[in-house]
């Protein structure tokens, strides 16, 4: 292997929410082909006609640019194997079939599956899949399938012995094909499968490495034998190498399925992670940069990256550890930075004007620096700011939190605040501090953990908050007041 030889797919369909197991395996595809300097391809399996859709499609591409996983060839990007969607690869496929045709490596089924069954079951075998029962049918047995209406799929011959390859990731594996059945390659409408266009396309892409999930590691036997087929007939130059990722685990030691949760990668963008903090926590399902370790940049995973050091044992998905991942990378971004990320997020819940109008930009640069180190998400910083930027009609305290920290004790507290607060000479986070210390817990005598509790809610509307001194400047004399006297009815 050299670095200008690598050639690495990723190779989706658009059928669905993008899985974080998605993710993680385009991750340690481009990861590994940016090491090497090799090719990282884009590639749309939409052969799957009735649960294919343009806005899964979208969401993909979508996804990817938003984790900044860039391809060389692909979609909106073009390449010398172009087209880059099967649907639109149809003659590639169909020449493939007849190659193989011409060389007696696959042959015309007319089976059903239900008289497949039958057979199976009569015969007591425990090998599942097809039983090869057409493969060496005569003249006069296709001519009476063809006179009952019946249309043939193509399948492909598995050749006798065994197939073994040196896995990337799990070394040396072994499969008996008399346990791996004569596979189907086309549908009898013509449509071709899965297994056959999977790796045509990775021939003629010219694909060296296919790094994929350990769910398909049954299929590669059936591929191995397929690529040697495709040698024959001149579409295939060589037969890639594999490496079968572990398996991303659930809760109660399950495969992460797309009906869990934390499984939908869309959804983390929804809430605000970031994608470095993302993908770094999706590149220790299986791999680490160091033992002591958990923290990296995604250019310093791509330096130290190699396929070998991936683990075979199965990664449990801990969404409580991607937190703090992401929460790790928050504290890295500067306060410039974290503020034009937060911004979108503030826009769409509403809490600044879109365009920002310059009040709010100007409220807002003051306001970060309060919540920038406070927030493990980007989209925590709305609930945080809304009560610096809503009108004051529309301002409204939680009712729990109103309920547990104002009530008829905080009304006393409250009164004594409006009241240090009210003739204060000069309105600063200083002044204000003093003020309110002097009040509550010199005069009133309560401890400082409870002396700010009621008129953090009164003036925030919340338990939590940025820092109350500096908020109560931020949000000015006369809007702290009028919160004050609201809440004391």
């Amino acid at each position: 292997m050299t670095s200008s030889n690598v050639r690495v797919r990723m190779a989706p369909s658009p059928t669905g929410s993008p899985h974080v197991g998605l993710v993680r395996t385009a991750l340690f595809n481009w990861a590994f082909a940016r090491h090497h300097g090799g090719t990282f391809v884009f590639r749309i399996e939409d052969t799957d006609k009735e649960r294919s859709t343009d806005e899964s499609l979208a969401s993909i591409i979508d996804l990817m640019r938003w984790l900044g996983l860039d391809w060389d060839e692909g979609p909106e990007v073009g390449g010398p194997h172009a087209p880059y969607f099967q649907s639109e690869r149809s003659d590639l496929y169909a020449d493939a079939l007849a190659r193989l045709k011409e060389n007696s490596r696959t042959y015309d089924c007319y089976c059903t599956n239900e008289e497949a069954a039958a057979r199976r079951k009569a015969a007591g075998s425990k090998v599942q899949g097809y039983d090869g029962f057409c493969r060496e049918l005569s003249e006069e047995q296709v001519a009476a399938f063809v006179a009952e209406g019946r249309k043939p799929v193509v399948r492909f011959r598995m050749p006798d012995g065994s197939i073994t390859w040196n896995d990337l990731v799990r070394g040396e594996v072994s499969f008996e094909t008399e346990f791996v059945p004569d596979f189907a390659l086309c549908r009898a409408n013509g449509d071709s499968l899965y297994t056959l266009v999977n790796p045509v396309d990775d021939a003629l892409m010219e694909i060296t490495h296919v790094l994929r999930g350990e769910d398909l590691l049954s299929s590669t036997p059936r591929q191995i034998a397929l690529y040697e087929a495709l040698i024959e007939v001149g579409i295939a130059k060589v037969t890639p190498e594999f490496g079968h990722l572990p398996y991303v685990m659930g809760q109660g030691n399950k495969k992460l399925s797309k009906r869990d949760p934390e499984a939908h990668a869309l959804a983390y963008r929804e809430q605000g992670y970031l994608p470095e903090g993302l993908l770094n926590y999706l590149a220790l399902l299986g791999w680490a940069i160091a033992a002591d370790r958990d923290i990296f940049s995604l250019e310093e995973m791509v330096e130290a990256f190699e396929i070998g050091d991936v683990v075979a044992n199965p990664a449990r998905f801990d969404l409580k550890k991607c937190d703090a991942i992401n929460a790790a990378h928050m504290r890295l971004l500067s306060l410039d930075d974290i503020t034009h990320r937060v911004l979108p997020f503030l826009k769409k819940q509403g809490v600044v004007s879109d365009p920002v109008s310059d009040a709010d930009a100007q409220l807002l640069e003051l306001a970060m620096p309060l919540i920038s180190e406070r927030i493990n998400k980007l989209a925590e910083a709305g609930d945080l700011l809304a009560f610096l930027f809503v009108d004051e009609d529309a301002f409204e305290v939680d009712a729990e939190d109103a309920e547990k920290q104002i009530g008829e004790a905080g009304i006393p507290v409250l009164q004594a605040s409006y009241d240090a607060l009210e003739g204060l000479p000069a309105w600063s986070t200083e002044a204000i501090q003093t003020a309110l210390q002097t009040a509550l817990v010199d005069g009133l005598g309560l401890k400082p953990r409870n002396a700010f509790g009621p008129v953090r809610v009164a003036v925030t509307g919340r338990r939590i908050s940025p820092p109350l001194f500096e908020s109560l400047e931020l949000l000015g004399r006369e809007r702290s007041l009028g919160r004050l006297r609201r809440a004391l009815g």
